[in-house]
């Protein structure tokens, strides 16, 4: 009987921590945003603020972030190739290990830039 209850609370507990990760990428777009490993391809942040948002392994693919501000933003291993980052603000943010608009790999320590 202790084992079932057990086995029970871990699957309750596994559950909640899916939907929350789950309903974190929907959460609507602004600063400390948390959408770390949500598919964001194709979407459209023109002009978004995104200040110190948690875009760890985001899948930015293609998405439009034209004027947007990502500073301090944690953009570790999001993939942001096709991005367009044209006049976006990356003062501080993290790229380590980020793909970059070409499709480069982001070295560690690429913080504002991808080096």
């Amino acid at each position: 009987m202790t084992k079932l209850i057990q086995a029970s609370i871990a699957a309750i507990i596994s559950l909640s921590f899916s939907n929350a990760a789950m309903a974190a990428c929907s959460d609507p777009l602004g600063p400390k945003v948390d959408w770390s490993g949500c598919d964001k391809n194709h979407a459209y942040l023109t002009s978004a603020d995104l200040t110190g948002a948690d875009l760890t392994g985001a899948n930015l693919y293609a998405a439009n972030l034209y004027n947007a501000d990502l500073g301090g933003a944690d953009l570790r291993r999001a993939d942001l190739t096709y991005a367009n980052l044209m006049d976006a603000y990356l003062y501080g943010a993290d790229l380590t290990d980020a793909i970059w608009t070409d499709g480069r790999l982001c070295a560690a320590n690429s913080i504002g830039v991808c080096n």
